[in-house]
């Protein structure tokens, strides 16, 4: 079988469930209260829909990678999952040690499906725990208690061999030490991943509007490196370094899922406001839904998708797209993938100049990466190389 590799990253699918039970804080994901009941179905048969579309633009691939994401995708019956997998082996090629990533919340209810999920075929699950503190689970707006998600973790060490939980950091008026002794606590949990997520203040959230406000206290940029330091030193010495700039696991056990977005693979996005990025005759492909769910599934079932965005991406598009990816990972990117996709070299002076700031390196291989120096400030390097 085709092993993914960071030169031939492969085809992935990714299916988004946009309902939530409520609507966190902080978050900027395209997710949806609803105070009556969804019709599932519907929604199942327009993203099947979707799927066939996507297959006739992607003959011939092999999917290596499924996606469930959210939302909270928890929240569908097995049976759709199960629905949605068998449509996906319907149109494309399986990977016979395809990862399939079903995205879930902590709620003791939704851990009791985890069974039904892996008989659904689901292979591997990612848990929104984000604390193990009450009383930051309740600023964060979530609705489990740091008791479910242990019981959470619990249920998925039991079914599944995979399995990664996120939590968030430099929470407002969390201190260094209490995420030292928080962190601790979780790496006692982890079996191979976890993701491990700086909390940013995203556009149109409640978190911008209090921060706007001055009602909500974040750390400055000396405190954030200090909890960046401890949150490297930890994951290091429980052999679970950083592969990506928030996502940590054993050697192997990176996500493959997220791998093919990071090393620019190709991948078919559906679902109510889902992006894809396919290749095509013409090129590369942008692509991206109508993002309110019951607009979405309307133009689904009157045309079998939903597309608004739909773009052939100029090479200083991938370009651009191939630095802002790719950099994010430990092991860096091919300067001649980057001449490939962008149809340019990238300039010498700047990459000589970061090398000299300590910003960037380049290893033996040939690989560049950025340092563990310019990794807290890695937009900023970015954006210099795409210059």
């Amino acid at each position: 079988m085709a092993r993914q590799t960071a030169s031939d990253p492969g085809f992935g699918v990714y299916v988004h469930w946009p309902f939530c039970l409520s609507k966190c804080p902080y978050c900027d994901f395209n997710s949806h209260v609803r105070s009556q009941p969804v019709d599932e179905r519907r929604f199942v048969d327009a993203i099947g829909a979707e799927l066939e579309h996507r297959a006739s633009l992607t003959k011939g691939r092999t999917v290596r990678s499924v996606f469930f994401g959210g939302g909270t995708p928890s929240l569908m019956q097995a049976r759709s999952v199960s629905t949605i997998l068998n449509t996906i082996a319907k149109h494309w090629q399986v990977a016979p040690d395809v990862e399939i990533t079903l995205e879930a919340n902590p709620s003791s209810v939704e851990a009791a499906r985890f069974r039904d999920y892996r008989a659904a075929g689901v292979n591997r699950v990612s848990i929104g725990v984000q604390s193990f503190d009450d009383a930051a689970l309740k600023a964060l707006g979530r609705l489990h208690n740091a008791a479910e998600a242990s019981n959470a973790i619990d249920v998925a060490a039991q079914v599944f061999e995979r399995y990664s939980f996120d939590l968030i950091y430099a929470r407002p008026n969390q201190t260094v030490k209490a995420w030292e002794a928080e962190l601790k606590t979780a790496l006692s949990r982890v079996r191979e991943h976890i993701s491990l997520y700086q909390l940013t203040i995203e556009p149109d959230t409640m978190f911008e509007r209090l921060r706007n406000a001055g009602k909500l206290a974040i750390p400055d940029s000396d405190l954030g490196r200090a909890f960046w330091d401890v949150t490297q030193e930890l994951t290091a010495l429980q052999s679970l370094p950083a592969y990506e700039v928030s996502n940590h696991a054993r050697r192997g056990s990176e996500s493959r899922h997220n791998l093919i977005y990071w090393r620019y693979g190709e991948y078919a996005g559906v679902g109510p406001g889902a992006h894809g990025r396919i290749i095509t005759p013409r090129g590369r492909r942008a692509q991206s839904t109508e993002r309110h769910p019951e607009m979405w599934l309307t133009v689904v079932e009157a045309d079998g998708q939903a597309l608004i965005e739909d773009e052939l991406l100029t090479n200083e598009e991938q370009g651009d797209e191939f630095l802002l990816m790719g950099l994010r990972l430990t092991e860096g990117i091919e300067p001649a993938r980057f001449e490939a996709v962008a149809g340019r070299r990238l300039d010498p002076g700047r990459v000589a100049s970061l090398i000299a700031d300590g910003m960037v390196e380049m290893m033996p291989t040939g690989r560049l990466r950025v340092s563990a120096e310019g990794f807290p400030v890695l937009d900023a390097v970015v954006a210099d190389l795409a210059a």
